[in-house]
């Protein structure tokens, strides 16, 4: 690849600038604009917890499977119209996500999009960092990277706006102008490298292609449906599992034995490859998961707009953004990476703690959410571009890039999988407090009697007879044990996710980091 060749000057550079940025915060917008808007979208639709969870995971679904392909397919039909193909593909299935009409539709849409989406992050960082000479990456990397943290920050604010004064599929629609524009500049403007050969199709890894979709689409619905199925008493999740274990075990074989592998494993020879990209994963499990858990619980359980919901998240996420220059002067002075992932999983913990303790089935003001989620910000901001670092210290050359894209596909399954467990985790712990409340509701006590005759009384007042007033009473308690039940199982989450954090503290430490070396900013993603 002959990067020199590739470096523009003057007001082309700005504009390919900002025609990246644009294609990035596409992706990262798409990420988190969705989930204050899952109330209304579960609403409209008619779905359950589980099915609103897939429209969060099909989206990180597509990325997962399209991320580790990217560089070989730039490679197979040139970065410029891989990259305008890319944009049109997230373009049309944002028209088509917005027209759905039944869940299903609105799933397979947000699947084609988040493959649509993969490819967005990791080659607009590429195209960013060879427009500029080498002195200048610096420079280039802190513009992308502001455009990074300012993504997902900008997703549920605007979502929520969105969504409270006009109507969910204008979230999706928000992304056709700004498609059409990023595809005609791309096309005009950006320029792709001169590759060596491309393969011909007979060396294409399609088994390996078709192997890794197969086992990450089998896991993800067995995660998701398998509360609702019953687990491994139903023939489709147990046939699945199944699948989904021997597509793992057969892509492995597959990638370690072919010339030219769809995802190069050997990388993971790295002992601290393998721990970051461990801990990637947890920090996705963490990061995705507690953005699909607030908004959640600030609309279902407290009554916010969307609007409020979007705009609790945005102290935490201009945290992290003031963190990250900070946290780059630290690891290039030579701080040591373990040190930082620890105390942001310690942070973690902190704020998962924080959340398990303040929260109420109705009186939450947002006062209280304030310091718990600048805690959050600041143990993002310790964990993100450390990991990165511990998993590439060790490698060189080509493995960098091989690496980073492990370390940002762990990422995304540890997202989707923070979903998928906690709609489960969360739909199992419902049933439980709701049948242990309900246990100690006693009819013959007279603390329920003095409650129930209370409600009636009140019902009465406002006009209806005293049969309807008294059912009515007996609906509302039961709406209260529900609320109750439901406040339990997102304080069941917050406790459980913290001590995921905890527990990995120790482990972190004990890891042997080298010192940093100067990354090529192209292969961090």
């Amino acid at each position: 690849m002959q990067q020199e060749s590739l470096i523009e000057y003057g007001s082309r550079r700005v504009i390919i600038t900002i025609t990246a940025i644009f294609c990035a915060l596409l992706e990262i917008v798409d990420t988190t604009i969705v989930n204050v808007a899952l109330n209304d979208m579960r609403g409209n639709m008619g779905a359950t917890l589980s099915e609103i969870g897939w429209v969060v995971t099909a989206y990180a679904i597509g990325n997962v499977i399209i991320v580790p392909m990217t560089s070989w397919l730039s490679q197979q039909f040139g970065r410029r119209n891989y990259f305008a193909a890319s944009i049109i593909i997230f373009t049309v299935s944002s028209f088509l996500c917005g027209n759905a009409t039944s869940m299903w539709e609105l799933i397979i849409f947000r699947f084609i999009q988040g493959l649509g989406g993969g490819a967005l992050l990791v080659t607009s960082q590429t195209i960013i960092t060879e427009s500029y000479p080498p002195e200048k990456r610096g420079i280039a990397q802190a513009i992308y990277g502001l455009g990074v943290i300012i993504g997902p920050t900008l997703g549920p604010p605007l979502g929520g706006f969105i969504t409270d004064n006009y109507s969910w599929p204008y979230i999706f629609y928000i992304n056709i102008p700004i498609g059409v524009i990023a595809t005609l500049l791309t096309l005009q403007f950006v320029r792709s490298p001169k590759y060596g050969e491309k393969r011909s199709v007979s060396e294409i890894d399609f088994l390996g292609i078709g192997l890794l979709a197969v086992m990450v689409g089998s896991l993800q619905f067995v995660l998701e449906r398998g509360q609702e199925d019953d687990w491994f008493n139903d023939p489709t999740i147990t046939a699945l599992t199944v699948t989904s274990a021997l597509a793992l075990f057969f892509f492995i074989w597959r990638e370690l034995t072919y010339k030219n592998p769809i995802v190069e494993l050997r990388v993971l020879k790295n002992g601290n490859l393998r721990v970051g990209t461990l801990l990637s994963f947890i920090m996705g499990f963490g990061l995705y998961g507690s953005t699909f858990i607030i908004p959640l619980y600030t609309q279902g359980s407290l009554g916010w707009t969307a609007t409020q919901s979007g705009m609790l998240m945005i102290p935490a996420a201009l945290t992290t953004a003031f963190m990250m220059p900070v946290i780059g002067t630290l690891l290039g002075k030579g701080f040591p990476q373990q040190y930082m992932v620890a105390s942001g999983m310690f942070l973690f913990f902190v704020f998962c703690f924080w959340g398990y303790k303040i929260i109420t089935p109705a009186d939450t003001g947002s006062d209280a959410f304030f310091w718990m989620l600048i805690v959050r910000g600041v143990g993002m901001g310790l964990l993100f571009i450390p990991i990165t670092t511990l998993s590439l210290s060790g490698l060189k050359g080509q493995e960098i890039g091989q690496g980073a894209a492990f370390t940002g596909m762990m990422r995304q399954l540890g997202g989707s999988f923070g979903v998928a467990l906690i709609t489960t985790f969360m739909a199992r712990r419902n049933m439980m407090h709701r049948s242990d409340l309900v246990a100690k509701l006693d009819v013959n006590d007279p603390d329920v009697i003095n409650r129930v005759n209370g409600l009636q009384h009140s019902f009465i007042a406002k006009g209806m007879d005293p049969h309807k007033a008294l059912n009515s009473g007996y609906q509302l308690l039961d709406y209260t044990i529900s609320k109750q039940a439901a406040t339990l199982s997102y304080m069941d989450v917050f406790l459980y996710l913290g001590m995921l954090f905890l527990i990995c503290v120790p482990f972190v430490l004990m890891v042997k980091a080298k010192k940093a070396p100067k990354l090529d900013p192209s292969a961090m993603h």
